[in-house]
């Protein structure tokens, strides 16, 4: 009964992590070494900062409203 509630609280907090996008820079690195690392000209990996800073200019760039 108890480990069933830890196991549910730990999967509404990476539910709650996923749509915060708290998780988006392990994301990020688990998408790199999967897809990067093979290639001889990968980009080199980004810093949990240069990693933000780059995500939250992407976010708000461009027009964000409806009219």
């Amino acid at each position: 009964m108890l480990r069933a509630f830890w196991k549910t609280l730990k999967h509404l907090w990476h539910r709650v992590r996923q749509l915060s996008g708290d998780d988006a820079y392990e994301v990020y690195l688990k998408h790199h070494t999967a897809f990067h690392q093979a290639t001889l000209d990968a980009p080199p990996v980004l810093s949990r900062k240069e990693f933000f800073k780059l995500w939250q200019a992407n976010k708000w760039q461009g027009i964000k409203r409806c009219c």
